[in-house]
């Protein structure tokens, strides 16, 4: 049975064609992909006597390298749509999350966006990048050397409640380690009263289990 591609909702295009890339791709769907990834719960909105919320920022896809380590977003939009509509949204939540791959697509194929690089391409559904290629495109980006990845790429957070760092929280321990990998002697964390435990003691767990010889040093540097 032929249909018009163009008559699809949102959903029906990512359900047909841009899931079904994202797994031939190689990425678990199960542990390594998030959909309709809401991260923020909306400005609050005062007028009067009445409070309310306004949208939630909300992510089509967030795809990670392991937990807590996201390297790409999807937006997607319908056929009627140029296949880079979802671009500039895409853009601002990658800032937001601080993520270096951004993708757009209206179920034809893919326009990318490196964060890392400034480069935008236009890929077939096919051509959608494996977990591996983006996270050696990643280190290449940063600059992670082959005796720095094993600290970066460290799991740091593990909680049987199933809770997990909120985005910015996870954003600081990130760069906070890619820091300490790379030798940094100082690092200074600004966050608001009551998010430094959780993001210091994160921090603190990666270097325990990778440098533990010099966790006292690195210790003092990020307290």
């Amino acid at each position: 049975m032929r249909f018009n591609k163009k008559s699809l909702s949102e959903e029906d295009i990512k359900m047909k064609y841009i899931t079904p890339a994202i797994e031939k791709a190689g990425w678990d769907i199960k542990t390594q992909v998030r959909a309709e990834y809401s991260f923020t719960d909306g400005r609050i909105i005062v007028r009067g006597s009445l409070v309310a919320r306004g949208r939630r920022k909300r992510a089509d896809y967030i795809l990670s390298y392991k937990p807590n380590m996201p390297l790409a977003i999807i937006e997607a939009k319908d056929n009627k749509k140029s296949m880079g509509a979802g671009m500039q949204q895409g853009l601002e939540y990658g800032d937001i999350l601080d993520i270096p791959f951004i993708y757009s697509s209206n179920g034809d194929g893919f326009i990318e966006h490196d964060r890392l690089t400034g480069k935008e391409r236009e890929l077939s559904l096919a051509e959608f990048p494996s977990p591996s290629e983006l996270w050696e495109r990643y280190k290449i980006g940063k600059g992670i050397q082959a005796h720095e990845e094993e600290i970066v790429a460290e799991d740091y957070f593990f909680d049987m409640s199933g809770k997990t760092p909120r985005y910015y929280q996870r954003v600081a321990i990130n760069r906070t380690v890619e820091a300490i990998a790379k030798g940094q002697d100082r690092v200074l964390l600004v966050m608001a009263t009551g998010e430094r435990v959780i993001i210091v003691m994160g921090a603190i767990y990666v270097i325990k289990s990778r440098v533990s010889e010099t966790l006292t040093k690195y210790n003092s540097c990020i307290a």
